[in-house]
């Protein structure tokens, strides 16, 4: 499967939103409770175009991935991949491209993933570690210099 980021364009918008709400709804439930108009309000705070690109496996729209110069950093702030696609590889490649555009840049990547999202066991696999917590998320850094 050839996976590959492109750039986000205006029309991707309803895409990015469906889909987050689609894999993050359970999430956000079950801490929060759902308020739609609460949700739309605030995905459009967090969301920046600027730093979205878009997933494509085999020419197809899969997701899409949120990332930004944070200090030194490269912060993945994002990475939601369609539920049909998930656990076929697509989100370790991303990482992977995230990670060697770091090693490019001797930058470390950090994240945040909530502490109920399974995909924890994905980023320790690809040498994140836990740097810090609080109440709903696991900080996570990964220095690819050290790899």
């Amino acid at each position: 499967m050839n996976v590959r980021l492109r750039p986000y364009q205006a029309k991707d918008f309803d895409f990015a939103r469906q889909l987050y709400f689609q894999t993050m709804r359970w999430a956000i439930e079950r801490f929060f409770g759902w308020d739609q108009a609460q949700q739309e309000t605030s995905f459009e705070a967090w969301s920046n175009p600027h730093e979205v690109s878009i997933i494509v496996a085999d020419e197809v729209d899969v997701g899409w991935i949120q990332q930004r110069l944070d200090h030194d950093a490269i912060f993945l702030g994002s990475i939601y991949i369609t539920p049909s696609m998930q656990r076929k590889g697509i989100g370790t490649r991303v990482i992977h491209i995230i990670l060697d555009l770091a090693r490019q840049q001797s930058r470390p990547v950090t994240l945040a993933v909530m502490k109920i999202n399974p995909v924890l066991a994905l980023y320790e696999s690809l040498g994140f570690r836990i740097t810090h917590q609080d109440e709903h998320k696991f900080y996570m850094r990964s220095d690819p210099a050290e790899d």
